[in-house]
């Protein structure tokens, strides 16, 4: 499913770059548009599932139209930049680590951001961010699935409801009914064992968020985040999830805001993209000293 700006005419004197994010379960990308005044446009992105597809050919044709959309020309591109598992992306020019490409995606999305929950298929890590997008300190949940996105889907497909109906159910619910933090195998059993006594679907899936939620409160604790913080990843546009963190951060009485953004999923890619404007100029500039 992809989402793209309307395109405007462009700017003299830009630099144009793209991010490929490659995960678990998708690769995003996104295209931006930097401009002499340091303003930034995004000008496209778009997100692919992976689906047991040839991920090498998941990245090209989703980074190819994710361009066509865009209605930018391949060449045009002065750098494109991987994160997350991106060996397969061969027309990279360069990689950066997911922390740092999330933490400058998410920053330059929200602005006061200062402490980041990635939320991937397979795990979820905390970021602790400076002003200039700099990771101070991260944690990252354990081997078990039950904090990442993979073991949500597999709940949603066992109830039978598409995801984009996650966030709005649990947001609905009246009586949330916890399951196990420890063990995705003791969650999705506890999950069984509510449906067959009849528990509505929407309170299953509030007290799933709120088990994910208080696996995340512990990584923002021991990581000393305080302020605004900013979901990315893959879960990110999930609004019961993000109302659940925020209730469990109020419990825990922690001095964090939840945020989340239209564009949070993309924020690795978005991150990619940025830091591979900044290597670019850097690489331009150096070798402009040696003529």
């Amino acid at each position: 499913m992809a989402t793209t700006p309307t395109a405007k005419p462009r700017i003299e004197q830009s630099l144009v770059t793209s991010g490929v994010d490659v995960g678990s379960s998708s690769v995003k990308c996104a295209v931006v548009e930097m401009n002499s005044d340091g303003a930034v446009r995004i000008l496209g992105v778009r997100a692919d599932r992976i689906r047991r597809r040839d991920l090498r050919t998941v990245i090209h044709e989703g980074y190819e139209a994710m361009l066509e959309e865009a209605s930018v020309d391949k060449k045009d591109v002065a750098y494109v930049a991987s994160t997350g598992e991106g060996e397969l992306v061969d027309f990279r020019r360069g990689h950066f680590y997911g922390m740092t490409t999330h933490a400058r995606g998410a920053q330059f999305l929200l602005p006061e951001t200062r402490a980041v929950i990635d939320i991937g298929a397979l795990h979820a890590r905390a970021i602790v961010i400076d002003e200039h997008s700099r990771v101070l300190e991260y944690r990252m949940t354990s081997q078990c699935a039950s904090g990442s996105g993979q073991f949500l889907e597999n709940v949603a497909r066992y109830l039978g409801i598409a995801l984009e109906e996650v966030g709005p159910l649990s947001c609905s619910a009246g009586n949330p009914q916890l399951v196990s933090s420890i063990c995705a195998v003791l969650a999705e059993t506890d999950v069984i064992n509510m449906v067959s006594r009849g528990i509505s679907t929407a309170d299953i899936l509030k007290g799933i968020h709120l088990s994910m939620a208080g696996r995340y409160v512990k990584l923002l604790r021991a990581i000393g985040a305080l302020g605004h913080v900013t979901i990315t990843g893959g879960l990110a546009a999930d609004s019961g999830l993000a109302q659940a963190l925020q209730e469990k951060i109020a419990e825990d009485g922690l001095d964090l805001k939840v945020h989340t953004h239209p564009q949070s999923i993309y924020a690795g890619a978005l991150g990619a993209a940025l830091w591979g404007g900044y290597r670019h100029k850097v690489l331009a500039h150096r070798r402009e000293d040696r003529i």
